[in-house]
């Protein structure tokens, strides 16, 4: 079946591009580190989902940086992940989007429609970048960041609610001799806190909780998040896809 409409999400730290038939259904897609070319990044990653059959295909574009994508209609993010969200269950809930840089709480609509949001502050300590910069510094790579969490016998407090102090607190912990898998299970719970703090600004805890982005599929975050919430969690198929999927869904007529 022949491409229909195209979508591209140009995140924070990375782009991803879909292709979609009439359906919606995604044929083809691709997803690659942000490159500050973002151009140039966007065109080739459209020519490998469109195929060469695919030119003048509607473009819709979402993102940080979906106004450098020519040619394609800028739509915002909190419309494309709510969209791309209710494509994936076919249900109203509350969409949770944590990406790179920025973590979004979306109260999604029966038709797709977005009800109401929030976002967390202008700060990483909301965001995967929290995660990314303390394991990055642990030295422990996300193939064993569940396996780690899971089997702490109990999580280490960590009160820093920024990065970088969070980092420093980190650093003193490891030196106290506190066990590294209590560390990382203290850090997910520490983020998981403040993603349900956002949680319950557009609405309290009584709808279907969904996972989109990049940290969705970081296990022991989800694992976190359900035991923040006190409820089940569902994430996704393909999580980073659904905002690119909205946006091509919004151009598909």
């Amino acid at each position: 079946m022949s491409a229909a409409a195209l979508g591209v999400d140009v995140g924070s730290t990375t782009c991803k591009a879909v292709a979609i038939d009439a359906g919606g259904a995604i044929l083809a897609h691709a997803v690659e580190p942000v490159d500050p070319r973002i151009e140039a990044q966007v065109e080739r990653l459209l020519a490998a989902v469109r195929g060469p059959d695919g030119a003048g295909l509607p473009l819709g574009a979402t993102g940080y940086g979906r106004k450098r994508v020519p040619g394609a209609r800028a739509i915002t993010e909190i419309t494309c992940h709510a969209r791309g969200a209710f494509a994936r269950v076919g249900r109203p809930g509350l969409l949770l989007d944590l990406g790179g840089q920025d973590t979004k709480a979306i109260r999604v609509g029966p038709g797709g429609q977005v009800l109401d949001f929030a976002m967390n502050e202008k700060c990483a300590a909301g965001t995967g970048r929290f995660l990314e910069v303390i394991l990055g510094r642990l030295r422990v790579p996300l193939t064993e960041v569940a396996a780690l969490a899971a089997r702490a016998g109990r999580p280490v407090a960590i009160s820093s609610t920024c990065t970088v102090f969070a980092e420093s607190e980190v650093i003193s912990l490891v030196s106290a001799g506190e066990p590294l898998d209590g560390i990382v299970r203290g850090l997910h719970r520490s983020l998981a806190s403040r993603i349900a703090a956002l949680v319950r600004a557009p609405a309290p805890v009584v709808v279907d909780v969904f996972l989109s982005g990049g940290v969705a599929l970081n296990a022991a975050m989800v694992e976190a998040l359900r035991e923040q919430l006190g409820r089940s969690v569902q994430v996704l198929a393909e999580p980073q896809l659904v905002g690119a999927l909205g946006a091509a869904l919004a151009v598909l007529g």
